[in-house]
Formats: structure tokens, C-alpha cells, sequence
């Protein structure tokens, strides 16, 4: 009988952010010696520890007692296997898993698999997404990759790597960029922030309380109250990828109907995911007491769960997009079509 899933924290940022150097901080930390982390082959030589033993074909055991897990093939297989061979007692005992994705790495496919596959959501708890930037390139590499737009878009935490070598100016207007293209997330300093620190911090579901507030963090989003209309997207400046990014808050001051909230966000995601980059949101829906939570990346909705109590007096469903190339005003009409749309139109779960 499964008692505890294995919490899941992905690991990603453009070439150059840091994301080997912080690993192996992160290797040395106390308490984090039952650790399986899944890289790719690329990766693989930068991991600095001596290696004792191997444990298979693929798993080695590091000298802290981590595990080491180099991916051939496709992540499912990886992380079935990695699972069986810990059930077996093939190989040590480990509590957490990092995966480390290549500097070029789209995180969004990895995030569907964590989510979609039913083995892995059995047996692993996908806690989110902590993403590097480089502070001394970051600019730069914001302007020229559309890949690293997505890592930042994507994030739960952002951790600044290099800030000792840029700029206090340029390290400014960094952050004030990441912050237009994911207004929630948590920006940390990853050089003087422990790396247990920023993991603790990845937090991809909500709890209750300020926990929930901090995850929505709706009050930094444009506001679109009563969905009244869109925040204009940002006009593009030269080169700039995050031009073609936009976030906004749509509220509803009325309580909605579950089911037709739900496949409104399941049509979005079919049919538009591959421009909704993150939606999450906090919804006051008919007949329930208590809040219930969405959210999605792409084309996978997440199962709508419940909070045990609201984490304010606002009871206000509120719904965060961050999206690419996609008018916002399809987004409002389809919410506002379904959303009012009778009770039982789209059934019952």
C-alpha cells in the first residue's frame, strides 16, 4: 500500500545559468544524501564526486550516498526503473528526485509526463519547477532563446546565479523582466540562498493560508476583473521573445459552476495549449465551502483539488494565465461563454 509519493523537483535554466555547479552544492547539503537525480547523458560528467560503485547500468551511487541517474531513454522508463530497482533494493534507499533537464530543454513536455503518466503520479509527487538565470547573460539570452522565455515562464522559484560578477543595475533590470514574464514567481539569489533553501521554496500545489496566497500571487497579474476585457499584451521591443508574452488575472465576483469552469480550461488546453504556458488559479465554485485549485501547463489540466479553508476573506475566483502568441480576448470569451454558461451544460465529474 503506497503510504508517501516521492516528491519531484525539476531542475532547469539556459546554458551557462549554473545548473551543475548548484547541483553539486545541493549534493553536499546535509540531509540531502538520499537524492536520486536524473540527468541526461550531456550532463552527466559534470556531477564532481567521486563515484564508488555502480549500482546498474545506469544508476551509480555517488560518495555521498546519492544516486545518479543518467538518462538514456525516455523519462517515464527512466523513473519506472529507478522506482522498481528502489522497491527491490537494487539500489539505496532515496526520498526526493531532481531532475536536471539540458540547458536547451523545453520544460513543459517533462511537466506533462510527471502529471499524465498514472504510474508516475502514483508513485512520485511533482512539487515544481526551480529555474536558473544566469545574471550576468541573462538579458541577452532572454532576447536570443525563446527556450529560456518558457524556463522563466514556467518557474515556480527563479534562483539568479552569478550575481557577484554583474552589474547591480543590469542584475535590476533582470529581474524586473522575469517578473513581466512570470509576475508569481519567487526570484532568490542562487549563490548566497542554500540550495535546500530554493527547493523547500518550489512549490507547484498550494497549502492553506499565506502558503495559497503566495502561490497565486494574483495581485501582481494585470487585472482583469469580471472579464471585462484583457490586458494588452507588451509591445515588443527589438528582439525581445518575451514580447510575445502575456499575463493577466481574470476574476469572477459570483461563485461559478465546477463543471463548466472545467471544460473551459480542458478546451483551452486542447485546443490552444501549446500558447498557455502556465494556468493556475483559485475558484469559488456553486456548492463547495471551500476553495477548489486549477492548474495547468500547456496542453495538460491538472485534476481540480480542494483546499481544506480559503487563505483570506477574498472569495473571488481568480485564474492566472501566462501565455504566448494567443489572443487574449479568445481566452475571455471562452471562459465567459462556458463559465455562465446553465448549470449542468457540460455535466458532472
Amino acid at each position: 500500500m503506497i503510504t508517501t509519493r516521492i516528491p519531484t523537483v525539476l531542475l532547469t535554466g539556459f546554458l551557462g545559468a549554473g545548473k551543475t555547479t548548484w547541483l553539486n552544492r545541493l549534493l553536499r547539503e546535509p540531509g540531502f544524501a538520499n537524492t536520486a537525480v536524473v540527468i541526461n547523458e550531456l550532463g552527466a560528467v559534470g556531477i564532481d564526486h567521486h563515484l564508488v560503485r555502480e549500482a546498474s547500468d545506469t544508476v551509480t551511487v555517488l560518495e555521498n550516498g546519492c544516486l545518479c541517474c543518467v538518462m538514456n531513454g525516455e523519462l517515464i522508463d527512466t523513473l519506472r526503473d529507478l522506482y522498481l530497482k528502489r522497491v527491490r533494493m537494487e539500489v539505496p534507499e532515496f526520498d526526493r528526485v531532481l531532475i536536471e533537464t539540458t540547458g536547451l530543454a523545453d520544460p513543459a513536455p517533462v511537466v506533462g509526463v510527471l502529471s499524465r503518466d498514472a504510474f508516475l503520479d502514483t508513485y512520485y509527487r511533482f512539487d515544481g519547477v526551480l529555474t536558473l538565470v544566469d545574471a550576468l547573460a541573462g538579458e541577452t539570452t532572454l532576447d536570443a532563446h525563446f527556450e529560456a522565455v518558457k524556463q522563466v515562464a514556467m518557474a515556480d522559484v527563479v534562483g539568479l546565479s552569478k550575481r557577484d560578477l554583474a552589474d547591480p543595475v543590469a542584475q535590476d533590470n533582470l529581474a524586473q523582466r522575469i517578473a513581466q514574464i512570470n509576475p508569481g514567481v519567487a526570484l532568490a539569489d542562487a549563490r548566497s540562498e542554500s540550495p535546500a533553501n530554493l527547493i523547500a521554496h518550489v512549490q507547484r500545489r498550494p497549502g492553506v493560508g499565506s502558503d495559497a496566497r503566495r502561490w497565486l500571487a494574483a495581485g501582481r497579474f494585470a487585472a482583469v476583473k469580471g472579464i471585462g476585457g484583457v490586458a494588452p499584451p507588451p509591445a515588443p521591443e527589438g528582439g525581445r521573445h518575451d514580447g510575445r508574452v502575456q499575463s493577466f488575472c481574470v476574476t469572477f465576483d459570483e461563485p461559478v459552476q465546477r463543471d463548466n469552469l472545467r471544460a473551459a480550461l480542458e478546451m483551452l488546453c486542447a485546443f490552444r495549449g501549446e500558447h498557455l504556458l502556465r494556468v493556475k488559479g483559485i475558484v469559488n465554485a456553486i456548492g463547495h465551502d471551500t476553495p477548489l485549485v486549477v492548474h495547468a501547463v500547456q496542453h495538460t489540466l491538472y485534476p481540480i483539488e480542494t483546499l481544506e479553508a480559503w487563505p483570506d476573506d477574498d472569495r473571488r475566483t481568480r485564474l492566472v494565465f501566462i501565455e504566448r502568441d494567443l489572443d487574449g480576448e479568445f481566452i475571455r470569451k471562452t471562459l465567459e461563454n462556458f463559465v455562465q454558461a446553465g448549470d449542468g451544460v457540460f455535466g458532472r465529474q
